[in-house]
């Protein structure tokens, strides 16, 4: 696990590199839509194929879910990558954005990274070895209830699909908690819940690369991770809940009824 962690830190890095100077040289990127309210742009590709080539490097036979390129190949160990989460935000100029990629074995996550280039923090974690960033033990934080809680969510931006849901939640959410944050790259909000920055996150409609570094970083971190029915998460899960023991249990009380 430690090797798949490692070969995905440095993927992360080359990328991450690559990823910043585009951004500090913003004529270099070239956007086009891939739906409604959808972007995907010339850099988003080229940093996935230089996560890809440094995987393959080391691991050739394994296979890719990608977020641009699909999935490749065929075999147990799945490499589930998004080369900029948050990709309006890069597009703007919002040096708010990620990196994620993740390592499944026969559908269990054994190694997952969240790299932010423009603030140099690496989020890592290995199944059983605990969560870090830069190298750090994180924790998430202590809090217990939604009345003292911070919590970040994602506006269902994508043809508006799941608003009225949303809305239904986020009405009986927002006047319990301390504040609710929409900063545009779903990883980091769950690697800020694992760091104990944010004390959840929950969203509808992302997609398995949006999630899967995330989901295993705030597991090893101490926190709760379902839907926001309170189910298990499942890879076609249509929501996202994670959040601290306390507060994930708290805000399925207050979500019971919807």
């Amino acid at each position: 696990m430690n090797a798949y962690k490692n070969i995905a830190v440095r993927a992360a890095e080359r990328a991450g590199n690559f990823v910043a100077k585009a951004f500090a040289n913003r004529d270099r990127i070239i956007a086009q839509s891939k739906g409604p309210n959808d972007f995907v742009s010339n850099i988003d590709k080229q940093a996935e194929e230089i996560i890809i080539d440094a995987i393959k490097h080391s691991y050739p036979d394994h296979a890719i879910l990608a977020e641009e390129s699909g999935h490749q190949g065929d075999s147990d160990t799945v490499w589930v990558i998004d080369p900029i989460d948050g990709t309006t935000n890069f597009l703007q100029g919002i040096p708010h954005f990620a990196i994620s990629i993740a390592v499944k074995q026969k559908g269990k996550t054994l190694a997952a990274v969240i790299y932010d280039p423009i603030k140099d923090e690496m989020f890592t974690a290995s199944n059983g070895g605990g969560a870090q960033l830069n190298n750090t033990r994180i924790r998430v934080s202590e809090k217990k209830k939604l009345d003292n809680a911070l919590l970040a969510t994602g506006f269902p931006f994508r043809g508006h699909q799941n608003l009225e849901d949303y809305l239904r939640y986020f009405e009986t959410i927002f006047p319990l908690c301390v504040d609710m944050r929409r900063a545009g790259a779903a990883s980091l909000d769950l690697a800020y819940v694992a760091a104990g920055r944010l004390d959840g996150f929950w969203e509808f409609g992302l997609s398995e690369w949006d999630t899967a570094a995330g989901i295993l970083i705030i597991k090893e971190a101490g926190g709760f991770v379902g839907d926001v029915k309170g189910n298990p998460y499942q890879e076609k899960s249509k929501s996202i809940l994670a959040a601290t023991p306390g507060v994930f249990k708290h805000f399925m009380k207050n979500v019971k009824d919807l």
